[in-house]
């Protein structure tokens, strides 16, 4: 147990010396993979914490919105629950059924007030997809770079084999050694990017079900408005 420690650190030597001892190009492949890698980890974190904001604000908009007896009350304090994707669906409709309302008194449309509640969902989504596609292209693309690295860099220990004479193991494993470093590089930006990408993915779907969700709530809402008064919802 104790030997541990030595041994990670003898590990972790050996490998920054065979980065060091690698090619131009293939130097140029792992900061182009290190390069992949931290612009998808800010995404990742960024995300993690947009997701995080909108799923708690969501839960208190929608107790809010529950318990309001006018749709004005609602309006009034949406903003205070702004990361929440729901605000965006409900002010969309709320500002075409003010604006029925406020023209010519009565509701003309409640499907208009639907649409408006569909295009602040569009937007919403489109809000929380925003970069996410880079995570994609990085798991696509960082294996393919890192496997181009390794074949490069084979080919470099082959060439230098033949150009030396000396066809032996010993001779040609320290090149491939340092060639395959690449493709670990690839797959270490790959596959935090990979399952980044379908948990962002999935949270998102369940944001989209649940404003078609919270916009069928609001449309009942409107419903309820429109055997009340509608002289407050003008001022």
């Amino acid at each position: 147990m104790q030997l541990s420690p030595l041994l990670a650190l003898f590990v972790g030597g050996e490998i920054l010396d065979m980065v060091s001892n690698t090619g131009a190009v293939a130097k140029l492949v792992l900061l182009s993979l290190l390069a992949f890698s931290l612009i998808s980890w800010a995404i990742i974190l960024t995300k993690w914490k947009l997701l995080r904001r909108a799923r708690l604000q969501s839960g208190r908009f929608v107790r809010a919105f529950r318990k309001a007896q006018r749709l004005q009350d609602i309006a009034a304090v949406a903003e205070q629950f702004r990361p929440s994707p729901l605000v965006g669906v409900f002010e969309g409709g709320f500002e075409e059924y003010k604006r029925q309302v406020g023209s010519s008194g009565m509701l003309r449309s409640l499907t208009a007030v639907q649409r408006g509640m569909q295009i602040g969902a569009s937007e919403e989504v489109t809000r929380l997809e925003r970069n996410v596609p880079w995570l994609a292209i990085t798991a696509a693309v960082t294996p393919f770079v890192g496997l181009f690295g390794t074949v490069w860099g084979i080919i470099d220990a082959f060439h230098g084999l033949g150009t030396a004479g000396a066809a032996t193991l010993r001779a040609v494993a320290p090149g491939i050694s340092e060639a395959l470093i690449t493709t670990a590089a690839g797959l270490a930006a790959a596959i935090p990017a990979v399952i980044a990408y379908n948990l962002i993915g999935s949270s998102i779907r369940e944001f989209a079900a649940r404003s078609d969700d919270f916009a069928l709530e609001v449309l009942n809402a409107v419903e309820h408005t429109q055997a009340q008064p509608v002289a407050e919802v003008r001022r």
